[in-house]
């Protein structure tokens, strides 16, 4: 039976999303097999929400449904995802989420980790494992949150010798301002300078004319070994770090750029890992919080503060780069960076130029590590 006109001109004047087939909502008749074809294709998801001893499993086969829910211990955890049909395996890159991955992946199924922070608006409701697996499979679906890439071994190994590092250097600082504090309460003052601390400290505790009471005599002698321990610690983990730079051809290219020493270029390759993922100098920049935070509206434009996203580790030492770029910038032989950065010192701050150093230096990284170039061969290009 062929429908009248007014029917037609009804269902053809209407717009309806749901229909993607010819965009506008027409009689069923007219579809003929195109609607028995299915909108979306299958798109099995297995959601994981990643804890110390339990694990909370959201399989979903399409957006906003969920039709298997599990919740497995640590030992259930892989022989229950090996026995299951290839599927994206997704979680939250948290502790122990770039181990899993790996595990994962050896068994077949693609794994995407999400950024924790971006998973959170979609959790409705109360924070249960339950509801965290089914934020995690609605926040998958979104395009515009980027995964975060899966870490290997080797780039774990330095991340954690980073780590390491820095919590000791955190420490030895903190014993050092102990003791200088101490010692001012008692009339004794150091000179500026980590270096110069234990020295004044072994000469006022072997010196038995000195104020210094008997009773904080050895205790302080322990402080002071307990100092040069952090310390040998400290020189132990760089050394490791070197002995590993020197198997890392990336490690060698990124050295090249003035202000990268040892410490920055295997910081750099343990927490970006592939740079291919960045398109431009710009992102890897915007991606350190080394940009500006933008306040805009209409047609006014209206530009902060650096955004301080991302790392603060990486961001830290590319600033502490871009403060040697400037210190050095007169006394060696100067090229454009450091032409560049020795005339915005005189025009800015010094905390300011050295942000905006760092961020040229970024963007000079992106294209010495994309483009597998030294940074010499790069400026004689220029």
């Amino acid at each position: 039976m062929v429908p009248n006109a007014a029917d037609l001109v009804r269902f053809s004047d209407e717009m309806d999303s749901s229909c993607d087939s010819v965009g506008i909502d027409v009689p069923e008749s007219l579809l003929g097999k195109q609607k028995e074809e299915p909108i979306m294709g299958h798109d099995t998801r297995i959601a994981v929400d990643v804890a110390k001893a339990v694990f909370e499993v959201a399989i979903s086969d399409r957006p906003g449904h969920v039709v298997r829910r599990e919740r497995l211990t640590r030992d259930q955890f892989l022989p229950f995802i090996a026995q299951q049909p290839v599927a994206t395996v997704v979680m939250e890159a948290c502790g122990s989420s770039h181990h899993w991955a790996r595990k994962i992946q050896d068994l077949g199924h693609p794994v995407v980790l999400l950024p924790p922070h971006q998973v959170r608006p979609y959790i409705r409701g109360n924070k249960t494992d339950r509801t965290d697996a089914k934020g995690i499979l609605e926040a998958s679906r979104n395009e515009e949150i980027h995964p975060v890439p899966i870490k290997s071994v080797a780039q774990q190994v330095l991340t954690s010798l980073h780590r390491l590092r820095s919590g000791w250097v955190a420490e030895r600082t903190a014993r050092l301002n102990a003791m200088r504090g101490l010692l001012r309460e008692l009339g004794f003052f150091i000179p500026m300078g980590a270096e110069k601390v234990v020295p004044t400290l072994h000469a006022l505790i072997e010196d038995a004319e000195s104020e210094l009471p008997d009773g904080l005599r050895n205790i302080l002698y322990e402080a002071c070994h307990e100092i040069r321990d952090i310390e040998a610690r400290i020189k132990q983990t760089e050394a490791q770090l070197d002995a590993t730079a020197h198997q890392i051809p990336a490690v060698a290219l990124l050295r090249t750029v003035p202000g990268i020493g040892p410490l920055t270029s295997t910081a750099l390759v343990a927490f970006l890992g592939n740079i291919q993922r960045f398109p431009s100098g710009r992102h890897l920049a915007s991606y350190l919080g080394l940009t500006p935070r933008e306040f805009s509206s209409g047609l006014k434009r209206r530009l902060g503060r650096i955004s301080k996203r991302g790392d603060g580790y990486l961001r830290t030492l590319l600033i502490h780069g871009a403060r040697s770029v400037l210190l050095h910038a007169r006394k060696t032989q100067p090229d454009r960076l450091r032409l560049w950065a020795h005339k915005l010192e005189k025009t800015h701050v010094h905390n300011k130029a050295a942000v905006a150093v760092a961020n040229k230096m970024a963007r000079i990284l992106w294209a010495v590590w994309s483009r597998q170039t030294p940074y010499g061969s790069l400026t004689k290009a220029a």
